[in-house]
């Protein structure tokens, strides 16, 4: 029996072991320690330049802290891409700022810059002052239009976070993201790129912001010898024994953001012929995507076996990966939703043992920020009705690629 094909895990290069036990061996099992310190050098290495890089317990930890060293607090603002995961929003609203929704284009699938700047000078007209920050988000492993990004938030004076948390090695005119903005965010969870079982890093200007970084990440101690505290901190530091993963798994990052270019290469081959399937690709060599997943959006006429099923049966389990706890469903249906022939691709291919996933819901159309204010085109809209993620992962091997082209080919009607 064919195994299952997961989206993306992540693979070990075999020196994580090492690593570990030399962190046991010198009983460093703390979050603090000589890998962490050697994982954010490796870091630092892979980006060039002269930014400095913390490493810390999650992505989302990096992105609340960047929020908080761009002084962001309660009643401010921040504009933030609306496709994408919650994790690049809900740091906003850790701090008591409301997040403010900007839509995407068509060619990258993130951030409109045009509709970005209209979201400013609204943003300014009505409330009298201007975002404290911006976020664009590396849909997928995509790059935003930067360049237009920056220009941007250059002549309104507004800091940029990179959320490259699915980014980890892409490049927009050969230039690492997350080193654009003033921080940029890394993810190295056990889907990503690269992992260390659970953590992240923020990528930051200088020495001395890495400082600061680091004072909040410790709980924010005062130089005294007791434990004196003047602002409110966070225990957000990454593990000896985590960065130990990190430091083998750098070893092993290039090779895998080969392999995901690889395999998005052989599904565009194998899905040329197959009308109705649409695969998401760059839309000029500027944009040198990981495609750390690979993305295709179904024509809404294409007819797929067991359109009548779709939707006929609440989701037991949670999307992409079994840690977590869910919430029963109220209903089968939400207001906004994939289309019946996406739903019964996804249920067709995970009957054949291939884990699937829709695209993101964008972030103006979820419950939780139903008052947030959001300037919207449609394209998120549009894209996660009809799209749907495809296995890209380390693991993935030619002949699951051309297993997977397979079932989709016998899904359609």
């Amino acid at each position: 029996m064919r195994n299952r094909i997961y989206l993306c895990l992540a693979h070990m290069s075999g020196k994580e072991q090492d690593f570990i036990k030399e962190a046991f061996d010198t009983n460093w099992v703390v979050p603090l320690g000589p890998n962490v310190n050697g994982f954010e050098e490796d870091l630092k290495s892979f980006i060039g330049g002269n930014k400095e890089v913390v490493a810390l317990s999650a992505g989302t930890a990096a992105l609340h802290l960047a929020l908080l060293a761009c002084g962001v607090g309660q009643g401010d603002e921040v504009v933030v891409q609306s496709f994408t995961f919650c994790a690049s929003s809900h740091p906003v609203a850790y701090l008591g700022a409301t997040p403010v929704f900007v839509d995407s284009e068509i060619n990258t699938w993130n951030i409109d810059p045009k509709l970005l700047e209209e979201c400013i000078v609204d943003r300014i007209a009505k409330t009298g002052k201007k975002p404290k920050a911006i976020i664009p988000v590396a849909l997928y492993g995509m790059p935003y239009q930067i360049d237009c990004i920056m220009d941007i938030a250059n002549r309104y004076n507004i800091p940029i976070i990179e959320d490259a948390a699915e980014g980890f090695g892409s490049k927009f005119d050969g230039r690492l993201l997350g080193a654009f903005g003033k921080y940029g965010v890394l993810s190295f969870n056990g889907n990503k790129m690269i992992t260390t079982s659970g953590g992240g890093a923020l990528i930051c200007p200088d020495a001395e912001s890495k400082k600061e970084v680091m004072f909040y990440a410790t709980q924010a101690r005062e130089a005294y010898p007791y434990y004196q505290h003047e602002r409110i901190g966070y225990n957000y530091r990454m593990s000896n024994i985590c960065a130990g993963i990190g430091r083998g798994q750098m070893c092993v990052a290039q090779e895998h953001i080969d392999h995901h270019k690889h395999v998005q290469a052989l599904y565009k081959e194998l899905l040329a012929d197959v009308n109705g399937i649409t695969l998401h690709e760059k839309p000029s060599e500027c944009y040198d995507s990981n495609f750390w997943l690979c993305t295709v959006t179904l024509d809404e006429n294409l007819n797929v076996k067991g359109e009548e099923k779709a939707y006929s049966t609440a989701i037991m389990r949670t999307v992409g990966g079994t840690a977590g706890v869910i919430h029963a469903a109220k209903s089968v249906h939400t207001v906004i939703e994939p289309n019946i022939n996406v739903e019964a691709m996804r249920i067709a291919l995970d009957e054949a043992g291939i884990e699937t996933r829709p695209l993101w819901k964008p972030m103006h159309c979820q419950p939780v920020y139903a008052n947030a204010p959001a300037y919207i085109n449609g394209v998120s809209e549009t894209l996660f009705k009809v799209g749907l993620c495809l296995p890209a992962g380390p693991y993935v091997t030619d002949d699951d690629v051309q297993y997977i082209v397979e079932q989709i080919k016998n899904a359609i009607k």
